[in-house]
C-alpha cells in the first residue's frame, strides 16, 4: 500500500471518502468496510461521512503494526 501522508494538509482536520480514498490508495468499497469493522474512524456531519486525520493516521500505524506481527510470523 503507498500511503503518503505527506500529501495530508495540515490545516484540515477532516477528509471526505474520495479524499481518504487517494490519500490511503484505496477504493470506496474497502474504506467503507474499513470503517464497517471499526479498523478505520469516522464522523458524520449532516449527511457527509467525514474521516478524521487522527484516524487516518492511526489507520496507517495499525497496518505497520499489523505489518510487523506478520514479518515476526514469518521469520
Amino acid at each position: 500500500m503507498n500511503v503518503n501522508l505527506g500529501e495530508l494538509d495540515p490545516a484540515k482536520q477532516l477528509y471526505r471518502i474520495p479524499e481518504a480514498m487517494h490519500l490511503l490508495a484505496m477504493g470506496r468499497s474497502v474504506i467503507y468496510e474499513q470503517i464497517r469493522s471499526n479498523r478505520l474512524r469516522s464522523v458524520k456531519q449532516g449527511r457527509a461521512r467525514l474521516i478524521p486525520v487522527s484516524a487516518i493516521r492511526d489507520y496507517v500505524a495499525l497496518l505497520e503494526k499489523e505489518a510487523e506481527v506478520m514479518d515476526d510470523q514469518a521469520a
